[in-house]
């Protein structure tokens, strides 16, 4: 499958007087939202849109619950989701408390059939 791409020029973020290089940065051709994703699914299959969209509803829903629980939520080959956490760091752990926290996030990580069908 090709992947539209375009040529973004990054500095060095080590030594900004070197040169800078020329990286491939993906390009979206637009987007899909789900309820078009159900209906063309529905078209496809015995099962109707609404049907579909109670699925994805109810997972995320779950996957709120056990991502608050600290829970990596393993969806098989569409891949696993985690909680993580970012800020600052302590010389020592007695040092260390939790306003260093600056924030979270989710973090997605593909499955090997996502991987390996879209590269």
């Amino acid at each position: 499958m090709p992947v539209n791409y375009v040529l973004v020029a990054r500095p060095n973020p080590m030594d900004s007087a070197v040169p800078r290089k020329y990286y491939a940065q993906a390009k979206a051709s637009g987007s899909i939202h789900l309820k078009q994703l159900s209906k063309n699914m529905a078209a496809r299959c015995t099962v109707t849109s609404s049907d579909i969209l109670a699925v994805p509803d109810a997972l995320i829903q779950e996957m709120v619950a056990e991502l608050g629980k600290g829970r990596i939520v393993n969806l098989c080959d569409f891949g696993s989701f985690r909680f993580t956490l970012y800020g600052e760091g302590a010389g020592t752990k007695a040092q260390f408390n939790s306003g260093l926290i600056r924030g979270s996030r989710i973090v997605f990580r593909p499955g090997a059939w996502i991987e390996t069908t879209i590269l």
